[in-house]
């Protein structure tokens, strides 16, 4: 019996590894000036990537008809839901679309998250997130409604909060409501789970003194989100993106004050090590987020390319 158990782990063991090397990473990006719609690149590791070119999905929703942050997470039955920015300033939704092979896309729609709220300003880097525990979507997304919230020295349309809706089915949403006001002005935030009852936000300090990125907690996706870290990064940093490689967390961004992509490393989101010299990104690369994808969708992403 003793040697049928061992055996067994070891099966389950190798099955594991199996698996978890039948899967590649994936990055959603986009180009300027975000009007040739989805971009891609894959990794083995998480560090290193190469780039499957694009565009796989030119942008149709929006009256802008651009593709800005696209956001992808892999839901129920490995069906792809992305969303992503449409327009810079003015309208009151975001694109939507959704995938099985991130090839041959559904019709894209324009959801008008923000359509109750007329003074709204823009509608921006909307983020995704499949809650298993109520196996719902969460989005969430910065807006700013002038003389809503107080501010410091920005201006009236520059004071971001973070909103968010619920679905299911992505054909019914539930009403939008607030998601995050820290008392300043935020955008571009990322939601992760870490486990039951223990999440993390990574969120952009958008105040003109700052403007660097920082992570709170809270013990449910919806918040209260609270003890918020002090700057992680440099000043002119944005658009962070998440991804878990077993004991350690990478957070990737864009450091645009000096024109280039840095990561950061963690295990505990308490203490963190810039291993910018470790990555490697396609020349370009702009706002996205990470999923993973099997070797099979892989391989035909490369043949597309």
């Amino acid at each position: 019996m003793k040697k049928i158990t061992i055996a067994l782990l070891v099966l389950v063991g190798l099955s594991s590894c199996v698996s978890k090397k039948a899967e590649a990473y994936l990055f959603t990006s986009f180009r300027e000036p975000a009007t040739d719609g989805l971009y891609l690149a894959s990794s083995e590791d998480g560090y290193h990537w190469k780039d499957l070119g694009g565009p796989y999905l030119k942008p149709e929703a929006g009256k802008s008809k651009i593709m800005r942050d696209p956001s992808i997470v892999k839901g129920k039955n490995d069906v792809y839901h992305m969303v992503w920015t449409t327009d810079w300033k003015g309208g009151d939704g975001f694109g939507y679309a959704s995938s099985k092979d991130l090839i041959h896309w559904s019709e894209q729609q324009y959801i008008h998250v923000m359509k109750n709220e007329p003074e709204v300003v823009n509608v921006w880097a909307p983020e995704i997130f499949y809650d298993d525990e109520q196996d719902r979507y969460i989005i969430i997304w910065a807006s700013t409604i002038p003389f809503r919230f107080a501010k410091g020295v920005e201006e009236e349309k520059n004071n971001h909060r973070m909103y968010y809706v619920t679905t299911k089915d992505f054909k019914t949403f539930s009403d939008t409501k607030l998601f995050f006001e820290p008392g300043f002005s935020v955008i571009d935030c990322v939601l992760l789970k870490r486990a039951k009852n223990d999440y993390v936000l990574v969120l952009k300090d958008n105040t003109r003194p700052m403007r660097n990125i920082k992570v709170a907690f809270g013990k449910t996706p919806l918040g209260p989100f609270e003890n918020i870290s002090n700057p992680l990064t440099d000043y002119l940093s944005e658009g962070p993106t998440v991804v878990n490689l077993g004991k350690d967390w990478l957070i990737y961004y864009d450091n645009y004050g000096a024109k280039n992509y840095q990561a950061i490393r963690t295990a505990d989101f308490k203490n963190f090590e810039n291993v910018s010299s470790k990555i490697k990104l396609p020349e370009g690369h702009k706002h996205g987020t990470i999923t993973t994808i099997s070797k099979k969708t892989l391989k035909a992403l490369i043949e597309k390319k």
